[in-house]
């Protein structure tokens, strides 16, 4: 892998991570299209996204702060309604992670050997998501102000689904959460905050499994330069798209994401059947 295709592939891991489009579909379309495989490609997979985490720190460094700020301030642990808002809002983002922990733990053979299906899942899969949008974007439920641990679970459920390869993390998670009734300012936050330990435990895992394989093997095919350069396309271009698609979800605008898709998902399908 040249500094090249690292700088192309970082530039799209940063901006799909946050935009509704699926970067884990546009990863594999790229990989596919460079004729890339192997322990380099997974270690620059882990890379990018580890990159993308930090430009969300970077992004929601206060809401984090307020979080911690609220779980370390003085309140009654004996009722939930006696906990302040940061408290509940982190209680939401643990619960939101039970069902992506189930599916981490108990069927991670099974994603992986989904994610080796090939371009026509991963077509499929994007043509799910643009109809997702789409009916979300018709949809006009009632806003409610306050994400509910209920639907805190629900959203979580739409998460551990779109691990499938082409099925936009942020895409099901925002779009199950408007269609649920909960306010358009709120989710894209939460969205992008709920996904923070997910993916460092994925991470770590991937990092257990390469150091397994041996350093030499993980880096075979791959140069220090391109990690530098995929890392830090993907950080920037990461923190332009989630101060993009949080603006873009306010204004309620993710139908022209589901028309992207539609045409992603038939070419990626295309080459699929090729």
């Amino acid at each position: 892998m040249g500094w090249l295709e690292a700088l192309i592939l970082g530039i799209v891991q940063g901006l799909t991570e946050f935009l509704p489009v699926s970067s884990s579909g546009h990863l594999t379309l790229l990989s596919n299209l460079f004729g890339l495989s192997g322990e380099s490609n997974l270690t620059m997979i882990v890379v990018l996204h580890v990159a993308t985490v930090l430009s969300t720190l970077t992004i929601l460094w206060k809401e984090i702060v307020w979080i911690f700020k609220d779980l370390f301030a003085k309140q009654s642990w004996r009722s939930y309604d006696g906990l302040n808002n940061g408290t509940k809002y982190a209680i939401n983002i643990l619960i939101s992670m039970i069902p992506v922990a189930i599916v981490g733990f108990f069927f991670k053979d099974k994603v992986e050997e989904i994610f080796g299906s090939g371009l026509l899942i991963v077509g499929i899969m994007l043509i799910v998501t643009a109809l997702l949008l789409a009916f979300a974007y018709f949809a006009k439920p009632r806003q409610r102000e306050h994400i509910s641990g209920l639907h805190a679970f629900i959203i979580g459920i739409a998460q551990a689904i779109a691990v499938m390869p082409g099925l936009s993390r942020s895409g099901t998670t925002i779009a199950t959460g408007l269609l649920l009734g909960n306010k358009k300012e709120n989710l894209a936050q939460f969205s992008f905050l709920m996904v923070i330990p997910p993916v460092l435990g994925e991470a770590l895992l991937d990092v257990i499994d390469i150091s397994q394989q041996g350093f030499s093997a993980a880096m075979d095919g791959i140069s220090a330069g391109a990690i530098i350069i995929g890392f830090v396309a993907a950080f920037i271009t990461g923190c332009l798209a989630c101060k993009w698609m949080i603006n873009i979800v306010k204004k309620g605008k993710l139908i022209w994401f589901a028309i992207y898709c539609v045409i992603i998902g038939i070419l990626a399908i295309c080459l699929g059947l090729c």
